[in-house]
């Protein structure tokens, strides 16, 4: 195996991306290369240090050597009758001939998902906080199955049920038959999670600290929401509600959540509200929460534009100790300061980004521009722009009714909403029933406000004795709240959500939240250990690994059977090596009795 770069370039600028790759020798005599894995952009000291992992793997291997397997049943008859004497009750005489492989499940997967599910200590959490039933049910287990299942392959709990426990090790590992898997225990398991969710926070940050050194004086704060594939509920106590959805179904019901992570991507708390939440009513709650939770501290708080009121940045400046914040603000704002923010020169804090820093009134406002920013967004204008002068021209030559013509007009704004603020349209009013035409003109003046505008964005904050690149570099940290929920929407398919009862459903989303702290566990520790990959290609690498039955029939009408996971293929034991995991053990080998299976 080798490391194999390609470059491309990126918005004038070169990019290296870099690959593990490995030469399979084929018929012929050829060599062909198999791509392994691939690490992305990495510096060059993660260069390095990947290269001399891959030399140490190559270089390490033991040298191979022959064995011989000797079948039972090609024993010789004087072996047989010295192994029937006394004295030799023990030994049991195998069937080669009839050996059996059976029930392939996926293995390795749901073992690195209880590896982070200890390294966590969530299995002490809730084995503390979740006693068994009185019939003998592990709660505690049953949440790390749902846990696992959400983080490896999300999907419904009927699903779980019916197919993919028996296909999965999750009992191997955990030391649990099909019981633990039932559908009525699957659900129930919802109604036992919730009195821990404040408890679960305290534990995450201590964990978060000691693993990683984790720091929680810079905290962001972000909305989403989440809908259902159900009928509105009838009772208007239910967190269920039409709103705006930032899903783009706006004809389901759903709830909004509010999240609070590190820089790091660490989540600290999140809350379920009602799905027409307004944004800029939540964060005065959220401020108490943490402060009640964690105690008053200098924190700052970075939140997009439409989420503090002026009420509640007032709030902020004047409590004690200050809470600092640094938001984005409405474009409204940017026109108003327009003017003073022009007579001020930029200053660079980066290449290809510059600002511009206006004190006004005990705070800051940073009115920073990236080059990189402006030629994305004017190239998607510009194709936006493309795109509906094309569908405008169509729409001219066609012969359209009045009403079939407002309708395609109107698809043609929701569809390009950027460009069509940018044009005019004159309809003449007629009759409903009557060929109508129309024209179209660009906007020049709202065309070069758009162009001023573009990859320029006003920033405002109360910490004014920081340097300008130090609350760049803040601001820029909020997209790791955005990429929290591009995952636990994506990966984890935390959406649509079935659940009928309140309960239930928010109990979803709290063991949503657990499959998060898994997955951001394992990105962190890649990004030590083995920069450039993702934790969803790592469980996928992982997920190759297979448990397999292997029953070997005896002389005497009993069965050994083994339990065996597959050997990793080599790309995954460089991987082990580089995640220093060392695989468990396997298991030791089972005997039947009487057609019974012993334990």
């Amino acid at each position: 195996m080798f490391l194999r770069c390609s470059t491309r370039k990126k918005n004038g600028k070169q990019h290296r991306y870099w690959s593990v790759v490995e030469n399979k020798r084929v018929s012929g005599g050829r060599v062909l290369q198999r791509h392994v894995l691939y690490l992305g952009e990495i510096n060059d000291s993660q260069q390095d240090a990947w290269q001399k992992s891959i030399e140490i793997f190559e270089d390490g291997q033991p040298h191979p050597k022959t064995v011989a397997l000797l079948a039972e049943e090609g024993s010789s008859g004087a072996a047989i009758q010295e192994q029937e004497k006394p004295g030799h009750e023990n030994i049991v005489r195998i069937r080669l001939s009839e050996m059996e492989l059976c029930r392939p499940r996926q293995w390795g997967a749901c073992w690195l998902a209880c590896h982070l599910y200890e390294q966590l200590e969530l299995g002490q959490f809730f084995a503390e906080r979740l006693p068994a039933s009185r019939k003998g049910t592990r709660w505690d287990l049953v949440l790390q199955t749902l846990c696992a299942y959400r983080l490896i392959d999300p999907g419904s709990e009927w699903r779980l049920h019916r197919e993919w426990f028996k296909r999965s090790a999750m009992g191997d590992l955990l030391g649990e038959d099909f019981a633990m898997a039932e559908i009525h225990k699957l659900y129930e398991c919802h109604d036992h999670l919730l009195a821990h969710k404040e408890a679960l926070f305290t534990h995450l940050q201590k964990r978060w600290k000691d693993l990683f050194n984790a720091s929680f004086e810079v905290l962001l704060y972000d909305l989403t929401s989440t809908y259902f594939e159900s009928d509105p509920p009838l009772d208007e106590e239910d967190k269920r509600k039409f709103g705006y959805s930032r899903d783009k179904r706006p004809d389901c019901v759903q709830v909004v959540i509010a999240l609070v992570v590190t820089p790091e991507g660490f989540p600290l708390a999140y809350e379920v509200m009602p799905g027409n939440t307004s944004d800029k009513t939540t964060l005065r709650e959220f401020l108490r929460k943490i402060e009640s939770q964690y105690g008053k501290a200098e924190r700052i708080w970075i939140m997009d534009r439409g989420i503090p009121t002026e009420e509640v940045l007032a709030e902020m400046r004047k409590s004690d100790p200050p809470i600092h914040y640094l938001v984005g603000t409405p474009k409204g704002r940017l026109s108003k300061l327009e003017a003073q923010l022009t007579a001020l020169p930029w200053e660079k804090v980066r290449e290809g980004v510059e600002v511009k820093l206006l004190p006004q009134e005990g705070e800051l406002y940073v009115f920073a521009q990236s080059h990189d920013r402006i030629s994305k967004e004017r190239s998607m204008r510009r194709r936006q722009l493309k795109a509906l002068c094309k569908r405008l021209k169509e729409l001219g030559s066609m012969t359209l009714k009045s009403r079939e013509l407002l309708m395609r007009l109107g698809e043609a704004r929701g569809r390009w909403r950027a460009a069509w603020r940018l044009m005019e349209i004159d309809v003449p009013e007629v009759a409903a029933r009557q060929r109508a035409t129309f024209t179209f003109r660009l906007n020049r003046e709202k065309l070069r406000e758009a162009r001023r505008h573009e990859g320029r964005y006003l920033l405002r904050s109360n910490l004014c004795d920081r340097p300008p690149v130090k609350l760049w570099e803040l601001y820029i940290q909020l997209t790791q709240v955005e990429e929290a929920f591009k995952n636990i929407k994506g990966d984890l398919a935390i959406r649509p959500i079935y659940h009928q009862r309140q309960e239930r459903v928010e109990a979803h989303i709290f063991i949503a939240f657990l499959a998060y702290c898994l997955q951001v566990t394992l990105t962190r520790r890649l990004r030590d250990l083995a920069p450039g990959l993702t934790a969803r290609s790592v469980l996928e690498k992982f997920a190759a690994l297979q448990m397999i039955d292997v029953r070997l029939p005896t002389t005497d009408g009993r069965k050994v059977i083994f339990s065996r996971y597959t050997q990793p293929e080599e790309e995954l034991k460089l991987l082990l090596r580089r995640l220093k995991l060392d695989l468990p053990e396997q298991a030791p080998p089972r005997i039947t009795a009487a057609g019974q299976l012993c334990k």
